[in-house]
Parts: structure tokens; C-alpha cells; sequence
């Protein structure tokens, strides 16, 4: 296997190695590069001190008592106003000693940090075997927890006991979530068990965390299958409860699922990789529940459930602390879900609506739109490959613009999906 090495990393390895100190990338990197899929975050580990490592790159800085050292590439480095250095490339790395952690008083932070003097002691505090492998720039890999072969088994399982990994830090209860939707992997049997038993202690952790993990988790390739592990370990419950009483909320007309499976679908139908846009798509029908009504032959109906909805999606954006910015777009992009184009809108009605919505959401309110009816015409048997299907539609539709109606769509949808 060849391994496609970040440049900046190489150098920062090499330049340690060259000073007597021993060196190694660890992390996600190391598991990236395994399944051959980009890395983006690089750390390497030493045995050097911080106090040695500092001479060695004019282009770091120091500012914790954790042991991690910053060295920043060739732009990043002019937005901390660092000297002049030897790595090119515009990221910013970690470089940390060697250490052993005692004590989480606080469930996110040691209380204790000593110094260690082996990786393999250093590769012991880290969360899934998977992140605690190391490797050398030559290909030489350290892996005493199993993760290679875990990587092969597509499985997150704890380094050591897992009920201590996630008494350590509560946030890796929602990481390992992330992870396992981000590669498509299942959780461990007793990894997950350890997991769902402390969920409570989440409580206990800043929302800026959990918001950051949650927007990473709705990034991933398979988000939808990641809600669903967090309906169903309880963290759902903690950390967007209303959608859980979106459960067995029966829809009439053309609608195959209850409310909360439908959201789930949408959110898997989503064509944009924006986290915000997908938030959107999961929470659009957040508020069907508080509106429903009977109405006879019509069956239940919800009306103004986008206007409700929009309100109460913005809470959920404030409590994962998103930007205004952001918690504004949630709030548009569900408040205006519901719009349909008629052919007789006028002009000044169309520049209206543009006003009103805003210019810059138009693409993503038809992101989310293109998820939530795809995700209810695949209701049947759901397809991840939207986007393929968009593509496959496009294609059809260019080479015989008479495909172009509803009905031969909507059609279309359900053959590809079925494949």
C-alpha cells in the first residue's frame, strides 16, 4: 500500500528524528491513511518535551499545559502572526509528547498529565483502536490495540475498557457516533453497551462541544444512520428531544412514513454537504406534531407547521450554539420549505418571495426540497445515491426535454432507487 504522506508532516517527523527525538504520526491520519481516503488532520507524537520542540520550528506556538505544541503552515501562520518557518503547506499541526492522563473530574480534561516515555504508553489514552495506531514516514506502523484489523472488520471498539474511555471524556459517547457514520462502521458490541450506559454524562458536557460534534456527525456520508444510533443509545433524547415526538405521527395523502421516519429519509435524500442545510432538512417537519388536526375525509392535516417549525428549529440551532448567521439560515430554510413554483407567478411575486427567503438560500432551500420529496418517493425502499439519480434525470432530460413533466420524474426516482 502507498501511503500519500502530507509534506508538512514529513518534514516536521524528519526534522524531530534528525534532532535525536523519536517521532510518529498518530490519529485519525494514520487510520485515513489505511483506508486510503484523505487526511486532513495531522498529529505526530515524540518524545520530546515541549521545551525541546519549540526551538526546533520558529513557526510554533505553546499556549497549554497539555503538551501540545502548534506548527503552523505557510498562510495559517499569518493569521497567528508567527515568524517565517520551514513547513510550506497551509495547515496547522499538532505535535505532542509522549503522556499518561489521570483523573476527569470534569469528564472532558485530565486533572493530571505526566510525561511518558514510550508511544505505545501514549497510544493507550486515546479512545478507539482504531485512532491508536502509529506509523513512521517510512510506512512502519505501531498497533497494539488491534486497529488495523478492526479497520478491516469495519468496527469502532474502545481502547481498553471502554466505560473508562467514555468516564474520561462524554463526548467521545457522541464521537464514536460520528465515526461510525463517517465510515459506515458498526460500534462494537461492549463498546456500545459501555456507550449507551453513560449517555447521561453528556449532560455534563459545554454545548459548544456537542454542537461542534453534531454539525460534524450531519457532515458525514451516512448522517442518517448516525440519528438513528442516537434515537436509539438515548443520546437523542438529549440532545434534539422534539424530534423524537415526531415518532408515530401518522401523515396522510401521498406520505409513506410517519413524520419522524420521513425526517430520516429526507435527511439521507439530502443532496447538499452543508451540515446546516441538512440540519434544516432533519428538523422541516419538527413542529407536525403540535399542529396536527383530524379533518375528515382529508385525513390529518398540519397547517402553518412550517411557520412553528421554523421557531422551534432556531432553538434547536441556539442550543447547539451555531452562529447567528446560521441559526438565521435554519430558521429561513425551514420557514420556507413548504414553497411550490405555479407557472403563473408573476414576476414581482417571484422577486418577492427572493426578498423575503434571501438570494443566498434560494440553493439550499432547493437542497433541502430536492431531499424531502426524493426521501418520500424512495419511501419504499430508500437510496442513498441521490445525487446519482439527480445526475441519471439530468442527463435524460437534456438529451428529451419531453421527459420533463412530473409524472415521468417521479417515476424515474422509483426505478433508479430500486436498483
Amino acid at each position: 500500500m502507498k501511503f500519500k504522506l502530507d509534506a508538512g508532516v514529513t518534514k516536521i517527523v524528519e526534522t524531530l528524528e534528525k534532532a535525536g527525538y523519536e517521532a510518529w504520526i498518530v490519529g485519525g491520519a494514520v487510520r485515513d491513511l489505511l483506508l486510503e481516503i484523505p487526511a486532513y488532520d495531522w498529529d505526530v507524537t515524540t518524545n520530546a518535551t515541549p521545551e525541546q520542540i519549540q526551538p526546533l520550528f520558529t513557526e510554533c506556538f505553546y499556549d497549554n499545559e497539555y503538551g501540545t505544541v502548534k506548527v503552523a503552515g505557510k498562510h495559517v501562520r499569518k493569521q497567528f502572526g508567527l515568524d517565517e518557518g520551514i513547513i510550506n503547506e497551509d495547515v496547522l499541526y499538532d505535535i505532542t509528547t509522549y503522556r499518561t492522563e489521570f483523573g476527569y473530574s470534569d469528564k472532558r480534561r485530565p486533572d493530571k498529565v505526566v510525561w511518558g516515555k514510550t508511544v505505545e504508553e501514549d497510544l493507550l489514552r486515546r479512545d478507539f483502536t482504531i485512532n491508536a495506531m502509529a506509523m513512521k514516514t517510512n510506512g512502519e506502523m505501531v498497533d497494539p490495540y488491534g486497529g488495523k484489523k478492526d479497520l478491516e472488520q469495519k468496527l469502532i471498539r474502545a481502547v481498553g475498557d471502554p466505560t473508562e474511555r467514555f468516564t474520561e471524556d462524554a463526548l467521545r459517547i457522541l464521537r464514536a457516533i460520528r465515526i461510525a457514520s463517517q465510515l459506515g462502521f458498526a460500534i462494537e458490541e461492549k463498546t456500545l453497551a459501555a456507550l449507551q450506559a453513560k449517555v447521561p454524562n453528556l449532560k455534563e458536557i459545554s454545548w459548544e462541544r456537542i454542537g461542534a460534534e453534531m454539525m460534524k456527525l450531519l457532515a458525514t456520508q451516512h448522517a442518517a444512520d448516525g440519528v438513528i444510533m442516537m434515537a436509539g443509545t438515548g443520546i437523542l433524547e438529549i440532545v434534539i428531544p422534539e424530534l423524537l415526538l415526531t415518532k408515530d405521527v401518522k401523515q396522510a395523502g401521498h406520505h409513506i412514513y410517519d413524520v419522524y421516519t420521513h425526517s430520516i429519509e429526507a435527511l439521507r435524500a439530502c443532496t447538499s454537504p452543508d451540515p446546516v442545510v441538512r440540519l434544516a432538512t432533519l428538523l422541516h417537519d419538527i413542529d407536525k406534531p403540535t399542529v396536527a388536526k383530524a379533518e375528515g375525509p382529508r385525513g390529518v392535516t398540519f397547517h402553518s407547521h412550517e411557520v412553528k417549525g421554523a421557531r422551534t428549529a432556531k432553538k434547536v440551532a441556539e442550543r447547539l450554539k451555531l452562529s447567528k448567521h446560521d441559526q438565521d439560515r435554519v430558521f429561513t430554510l425551514v420557514r420556507w420549505h413548504m414553497f411550490t413554483y405555479d407557472p403563473k407567478m408573476t414576476d414581482a411575486a417571484i422577486r418577492r418571495f427572493i426578498r423575503r427567503v434571501g438570494v443566498e438560500n434560494i440553493h439550499d432551500i432547493i437542497a433541502l426540497r430536492i431531499g424531502d420529496r426524493v426521501g418520500r418517493l424512495l419511501g419504499i425502499k430508500p437510496s442513498q445515491k441521490v445525487g446519482e439519480i439527480l445526475d441519471t434525470l439530468f442527463e435524460e432530460i437534456i438529451e428529451d426535454s419531453s421527459k420533463n413533466t412530473k409524472e415521468y420524474l417521479e417515476k424515474r426516482v422509483k426505478e433508479l432507487g430500486s436498483k
